[in-house]
């Protein structure tokens, strides 16, 4: 059974890019385009990955990240931050929230595979 990675990004292109290149890589790819509904899926499904943008609408991408990374549940899986507007501070931010891994965007399709290799 190929491993399942849940990507939360509410920017339609890059869920669809990311995603042919994990389906091409053998994953199985899952989405969200929210937090809200990415943490439903998360606790539903318990994907073996979750790829988190950061800068959702709603609920951002760290306060998901905390709420995964304090469930019994969920915490366990690791997770990866995705953002496009990295700026000073975002990086002890996002590992403060609970990341496992940061990517700033565009990400290369070697980098994500090599990234997402390293957790599964």
């Amino acid at each position: 059974m190929p491993k399942r990675i849940l990507i939360i990004e509410d920017n339609i292109t890059n869920y669809k890019l990311a995603g042919i290149v994990l389906r091409k890589a053998g994953y199985e790819v899952l989405h969200a385009g929210d937090a809200e509904q990415g943490l439903a899926i998360a606790r539903a499904e318990y994907p073996d990955l979750v790829l988190m943008d950061i800068h959702l609408p709603g609920m951002d991408g760290l306060t998901a990240i905390r709420i995964l990374k304090e469930d019994p549940a969920t915490r366990g899986i690791p997770i990866l931050a995705l953002t496009a507007l990295a700026m000073k501070g975002d990086e002890e931010s996002i590992f403060a929230a609970g990341c496992d891994a940061y990517l700033s965007k565009p990400i290369g399709h070697q980098t994500l595979i090599e990234v997402v290799g390293r957790f599964l």
